[in-house]
C-alpha cells in the first residue's frame, strides 16, 4: 500500500513533473508575447488597437467553460473506469490464487503463470506493444520461444485465458476438481475476460473527433484573441491576466486530451507497469519463487 502525504502548497504551486504546463507552455508563451506587445504599444500610445466588445468574449468564455467541463468529466470517467477495471483484475488475480490451491502444485504453477502473462499481454495490447519484455521470461518461467509465439497471436490476452481454461478443464477431466469447483474457478476466467473487454472498449472508442477538434480550435481562437480585447484596458498588466486565463483554458483542454487515453505512458496515465508488477510479486510470492523488485508509481498517479 502506498501512503500518500498531504500535498505541500508550495510544491503544488511550483511543480513541473506531472503537470500540464510543459504541454501548454509553447502556445501560452505566444499568447503572453502577443499580450506584452499589445499592452506595451497601447500603454505607450504608439497605436490604439480597436477595442473588441467584452460582452462577446464573456459569453464565449462562459460557453467554452461549460463545454470544457463536459469534456473533462467525460475524459475523467474514462480514466476512472479504466482504473476500476485494473483494480478488478488485481482483486481477481488474488481470488484466483486462493482458489487454485486445490489444484496439484504443477498445475497450480502453470495457471498462476498464465495469470501473470495475461496481465502483461493485456497491458502491452492496450499500449500497442508487440514485443514481449525480456523480464517476462523470468517472472513466468516460459521460454522466449513460447512468449514470442504468444505475442504473435491476434488476441494474446484471450489466447492466454483459453490456456487457463484448458488447464481447468484438464483438472476436471482428471478428477482433481469437481464440476462445482470448476464452475467457481471458471468465473475468474470470465471476469478477466470482462476486464479485457472493458479496457478494449475504452481504448478503441475515443471521444468523437469532430467534437474534440471544434473545442480545441475554439480554445485557441479565444486565447489568441484575448490580448486584443483586454490590451487597451489593462495596458502593461495584460500579459499577467491573459496568461492566467490562457493557462486555464489551454490546460483544461490539454489535460482532458491526456487522460482521454488512460493506458499510455504519459504523466497522468494509469501506472500499468506498477499494477502488473504488483500482480507478479503477490502471485510469485505465494508460489515461493523469487519476486522482482516493486515499481513505484509516480507521485501524481494512484496505485
Amino acid at each position: 500500500m502506498i501512503v500518500r502525504e498531504q500535498p505541500d502548497v508550495f510544491k503544488l504551486l511550483f511543480s513541473w513533473r506531472g503537470t500540464i504546463l510543459p504541454k501548454v507552455l509553447p502556445p501560452l508563451g505566444v499568447v503572453m508575447l502577443i499580450s506584452t506587445i499589445v499592452g506595451g504599444v497601447s500603454h505607450m500610445g504608439y497605436f490604439h488597437f480597436p477595442e473588441l466588445p467584452l460582452v462577446g468574449f464573456t459569453l464565449i468564455g462562459v460557453v467554452l467553460s461549460i463545454f470544457l467541463g463536459f469534456k473533462n468529466s467525460a475524459c475523467y470517467d474514462r480514466w476512472w473506469e479504466a482504473r476500476k477495471l485494473w483494480g478488478m483484475l488485481i482483486a481477481n488475480a488474488r481470488h484466483f490464487d486462493r482458489n487454485c490451491r486445490i489444484l496439484t502444485q504443477a498445475r497450480r504453477e502453470r495457471v498462476i503463470q498464465h495469470v501473470i502473462v495475461f496481465a502483461n499481454v493485456l497491458r502491452d495490447r492496450l499500449r500497442h506493444q508487440t514485443e514481449n519484455p525480456t523480464e517476462l521470461t523470468e517472472t513466468t518461467g516460459l521460454s522466449p520461444q513460447a512468449l514470442a509465439q504468444l505475442y504473435q497471436q491476434v488476441n494474446a490476452p484471450q489466447y492466454t485465458l483459453s490456456l487457463i481454461q484448458w488447464e481447468l478443464m484438464q483438472a476436471l477431466k482428471e478428477g482433481e476438481i469437481s464440476d462445482i469447483i470448476y464452475a467457481q474457478m471458471n468465473e475468474h476466467v470470465a471476469e478477466m475476460s470482462l476486464v479485457q473487454t472493458g479496457c478494449d472498449r475504452i481504448a478503441t472508442t475515443p471521444l468523437p473527433f469532430a467534437y474534440s477538434v471544434l473545442l480545441n480550435r475554439t480554445v485557441y481562437f479565444f486565447c489568441f484573441m484575448l490580448p486584443f480585447s483586454l490590451g487597451a484596458t489593462l495596458g502593461l498588466a495584460t500579459p499577467l491576466l491573459v496568461g492566467i486565463l490562457a493557462y486555464t483554458f489551454l490546460g483544461l483542454d490539454a489535460l482532458s486530451s491526456e487522460i482521454e487515453e488512460p493506458f499510455g505512458t504519459q504523466s497522468n496515465d494509469l501506472p500499468l507497469d506498477a499494477m502488473v508488477r504488483t500482480i507478479e510479486i503477490e502471485l510469485l510470492g505465494t508460489l515461493g519463487k523469487p519476486t522482482p523488485p516493486p515499481i513505484q508509481a509516480q507521485d501524481n498517479n494512484l496505485l
